[in-house]
């Protein structure tokens, strides 16, 4: 049976977005991946150029509210807040906290590459947590 998981942020708009493309091209059918946000807004473009830079389209994305989630059917939920307050999820669900900045609020001369670095970040440790859940072939 996949694993079931959510990525959560605050706006479902950067970082939980990139988490859910690149999630979905990792593990393929070996997950059900989400992402949903404590208060939702819309998708950030440079989220979804920095995705397209590596062959994920994203572009049918949306931004999706925490209250829209059947939580008995998660399995993992990774946050991926910082300086914010992340949603709370319930008790029995496993949670991992991966805390990155929020690339939208980097300088306007560093937003592209700030959202790059989040998208390769966010790579590395869903390789590191397919490998270790065996969801890699």
């Amino acid at each position: 049976m996949p694993l079931n998981i959510l990525f959560l942020c605050v706006a479902n708009s950067a970082r939980s977005q990139m988490a859910e493309g690149v999630a979905r091209r990792l593990f393929g059918d070996r997950a059900v991946i989400q992402s949903a946000g404590s208060s939702p807004a819309f998708v950030h473009s440079q989220a979804i150029a920095a995705l397209a830079e590596i062959g994920i389209d994203t572009k049918s994305h949306k931004s999706k509210s925490v209250t829209t989630i059947d939580f008995a059917n998660v399995d993992l939920v990774i946050t991926l807040c910082a300086d914010e307050v992340c949603p709370v999820v319930p008790a029995r669900v496993e949670k991992l906290h991966w805390p990155l900045a929020d690339p939208a609020g980097a300088p306007a001369a560093l937003v592209a590459d700030r959202f790059r670095e989040t998208r390769d970040e966010l790579q590395r440790r869903l390789t590191e947590l397919g490998k270790s859940r065996g969801l890699l072939r």
